[in-house]
């Protein structure tokens, strides 16, 4: 079964602020993938690598997923042991959801994930600034 991994986005304000983050991080694994670092192993690791994402929360919402495609452990300089969470390159938008800050990562049913979320989908007729700040009231 699968499950997804949720977590902050830590100084990211917006998709557009992460897609260029994910731009700038991608290639950092010789596999291509995007790299992040954490200090706690996934123990459903298994059922993580099984399709699951990593959902970003976003400026109180969760926003946009990355697909996992690796879970590596490793030991850094200092001898503590780490994980690095390999993330395909791609951010996909989702629709918005409020979430509260929490610390870490929390596990997430796939029957609890958002949608993914198309800006396509919403009327274009509707003024952007209007779009954005339905978007982070999680309105739409």
């Amino acid at each position: 079964m699968t499950v997804h991994l949720l977590k902050l986005c830590v100084g990211v304000t917006s998709i557009d602020e992460l897609r260029q983050s994910a731009e700038r991080r991608g290639g950092a694994d010789p596999s291509g993938a995007m790299r992040i670092t954490t200090r706690m192993a996934p123990k459903r690791a298994d059922e993580v690598l099984d399709e699951g994402s990593l959902y970003w929360v976003i400026k109180g919402s969760v926003q946009a997923r990355q697909r996992v495609v690796g879970i590596e452990p490793f030991t850094d300089g200092a001898g503590v042991g780490r994980v690095h969470i390999l993330l395909e390159p791609d951010v996909v938008a989702v629709r918005p959801r409020p979430c509260r800050a929490f610390q870490g990562w929390r596990y997430l049913r796939a029957d609890e994930a958002p949608a993914d979320f198309s800006l396509a989908a919403v009327d274009e007729a509707m003024p952007a600034a209007m779009r954005r700040d339905l978007l982070e009231l999680c309105l739409i």
